[in-house]
């Protein structure tokens, strides 16, 4: 597993099985958060990483969305760190098994039953900060998808929202994705947040993102369509 400290306070834990697939490890004061647990394969390498970089203690883990490319080191990890999990309330009947996600065929129990807590939001329904990192709802590769934006560092951590290619944004693999429409409104998030440094699972970190937007959008052909809901 190869390590890379991105910020200040971010380091990218990156593994490979057919493709990249990338995990982060937050420091604060008061310990270490991670966001998304990667595949089962890669629970080794982040307890290694958390005892080998010196961080502090895992407090937390923070999920983007539940597919298993994103869980599937968690039961691993439990069994020696004692933390809780969050995600967003509207993915957990997903990861759960409750309900089928989106274009597929049947229900995945990625994560246990009860092992999830939802992300806690304020009395105006918006979602509250872990520390330095705030989420934000951007749903479309799956129904409850969310990104992590550390204001100080100016980093985003945008799991599914994107893949890249030499440094530039694309969208997220479409066999994978609920509703690519939706995904492309979601990546106006990028106007409303000052990002330096975008990093997405799988593919390389993006520079200035929100300076390809526009782009991006034109590529997909989204743009007019989403300045007309907007």
């Amino acid at each position: 597993m190869k390590a890379e400290q991105v910020s200040e306070h971010i380091w990218s834990l990156q593994s490979w099985l057919l493709l990249p697939c990338r995990v982060w490890l937050v420091a604060e004061p008061d310990g270490v958060t991670l966001v998304d647990a990667g595949m089962p394969f890669m629970a080794k390498g982040i307890l290694a990483n958390l005892e080998r970089l010196q961080l502090g203690r895992l407090k937390q883990i923070l999920l983007t969305h539940g597919h298993s490319d994103h869980v599937g080191s968690i039961k691993r990890i439990l069994e020696q760190r004692q933390v809780p999990v969050y995600a967003h309330e509207i993915e957990i009947p997903y990861m759960v098994g409750e309900r089928i996600y989106p274009r597929r065929k049947k229900a995945e129990q990625n994560v246990e039953q009860g092992l999830a807590r939802p992300l806690p939001q304020s009395e105006l329904g918006e979602l509250t900060a872990f520390g330095a990192l705030r989420p934000y709802f951007t749903p479309g590769h799956s129904p409850g998808h969310v990104v992590y934006y550390h204001e100080q560092d100016r980093v985003l951590l945008g799991g599914d929202l994107f893949t890249s290619k030499a440094g530039k944004l694309h969208r997220p693999m479409p066999m994978f994705t609920a509703d690519m429409g939706e995904a492309l409104r979601s990546s106006e998030i990028l106007r409303e947040l000052h990002v330096l440094h975008l990093e997405v699972c799988h593919g390389k970190p993006v520079k200035n993102p929100g300076e390809q937007l526009d782009a991006y959008l034109e590529k997909m052909g989204a743009s007019s369509s989403i300045s007309t809901n907007m």
